[in-house]
């Protein structure tokens, strides 16, 4: 199938349009904009200047990508909105370039941003995630692979979310999430592990034990946090073990409570 641009939307010259992509009615595509083959750009769409959108993207009626960043300090610097293929961003949600920091916001490859989610400028979400309706991720957030966010949780800037965890609906994120956890209850706390997402994922039940071993001792041991990293150094051999310490050691505020 052909590029199919409807005849009501306003697609600038200067945009790099791949292959089999399809503009509906009274979408707005600004000028330093790149889209992937087999990309849809839903009605009353807004692509502005700096977005990078993958292949096989869907973008819905009425979202917003690559808008300016809500920051005092920006003053139009040329920054950039990333998104990856395959990835579904649903209506109203709103993404926001980065800012002279880093100049990039990204968006990972086959995730689901649902309605009125708002991404915010500089922010780093990975692949395979799901953003539930109405989250709002404040800037410089960096979330890894294979998290999911319930539905109307705020989540504070520069908050880092490793991966795989799974946060609760409705939920106030001021801390750092560590990987594989379940975020839940009011207020937010440690609930355990993500223990259906990963066993989805292939982790095996040995991987899985010594995860609940090292949050045992994260959690439970009565060591503050950087004796617990040296415990689990010591203690463990492990790749996703391995992953914990490296989140301990990127947080530079509070993890999450028991």
């Amino acid at each position: 199938m052909a590029t199919n641009i409807h005849t009501t939307s306003i697609v600038s010259p200067k945009a790099k349009l791949g292959e089999n992509v399809q503009v509906a009615a009274y979408a707005i595509i600004e000028d330093d904009v790149e889209i992937g083959d087999g990309t849809i750009v839903g009605p009353h769409a807004c692509i502005y200047d700096g977005a990078r959108i993958g292949k096989n993207v869907k973008i819905f009626q009425s979202a917003a990508v690559a808008n300016a960043p809500q920051d005092l300090k920006y003053a139009g610097e040329k920054t950039y909105f990333h998104v990856g293929d395959n990835t579904v961003i649903r209506e109203f949600a709103t993404l926001h370039r980065g800012t002279v920091e880093t100049n990039n916001s990204r968006i990972g490859s086959d995730c689901l941003i649902m309605a009125y989610a708002h991404i915010a400028h500089d922010c780093v979400i990975g692949n395979n995630c799901i953003i539930a309706n109405s989250v709002q991720i404040a800037g410089h957030v960096t979330i890894g692979d294979w998290v999911i966010i319930g539905g109307g949780s705020l989540v504070h800037q520069f908050g880092i979310i490793g991966e795989h965890a799974m946060i609760q609906g409705g939920m106030a994120v001021s801390a750092d999430i560590p990987p594989y956890v379940m975020a839940a209850n009011t207020p937010i706390k440690y609930s355990g592990l993500n223990v259906i997402g990963i066993r989805r994922r292939g982790f095996s039940n040995d991987d899985i034990q010594l995860l609940k071993d090292a949050y045992q001792i994260l959690y439970f041991s009565g060591l503050n946090t950087t004796d617990a990293k040296n415990e689990l150094s010591e203690k463990f051999d492990n790749k996703y073990v391995d992953v914990i310490i490296e989140f301990l050691n990127s947080s530079k505020r509070s993890i999450l409570k028991k």
